[in-house]
């Protein structure tokens, strides 16, 4: 599974073809353009690869991103992968899990002012909703990302 500037690719779960689910239909359940079998929303983090891709589902994505902005030396960064694929999993359809590796991706880790790691943050059209810095449990962070999008709600009301 990856992410590029168009969407999220993903592998059909029933025959394996490779199809793109353009970021302002993640909130829909699409079909294989294959097998037609239905696929969901993604549930595992996903590694975006570039600043463009990055830009490009921040700004265009139907669910809100929780990105976990980590480094591959960090382990801290390391414990907490379990945790995000746990969230990943319980809460696909709501909002996507993405990684940015702020070794890599220097441009995105500055615009957001990253300066520790690991640090979880919610961007919703666009823009942080909310960050927390430190490795936490899957409960944690899931309690972070919901208030993060009760509060954005609130203030697109």
């Amino acid at each position: 599974m990856r992410i590029d500037r168009s969407g999220v690719i993903v592998n059909c779960p029933q025959c394996g073809r490779a199809n793109r689910l353009g970021f302002a239909a993640l909130a829909k359940t699409s079909r294989c353009g294959h097998c037609k079998a239905s696929i969901g929303a993604p549930a595992v983090p996903i590694e975006v690869a570039d600043s463009a891709a990055f830009d490009a589902a921040a700004g265009g994505s139907a669910l809100p991103l929780l990105v976990d902005f980590w480094a591959p030396w960090c382990g801290p960064c390391r414990s907490v992968a379990p945790e995000l694929a746990r969230v990943a999993q319980s809460n696909a359809g709501r909002y996507l899990v993405v990684k940015v590796n702020t070794d890599e991706l220097t441009d995105v880790a500055e615009r957001f002012r990253i300066r520790s790691i690991p640090t979880l943050a919610l961007v919703s059209g666009g823009r942080e909703v909310d960050r927390i810095a430190g490795a936490r449990p899957a409960q944690e962070i899931e309690a972070f990302a919901e208030r993060a999008l009760a509060s954005d709600t609130r203030r697109a009301s």
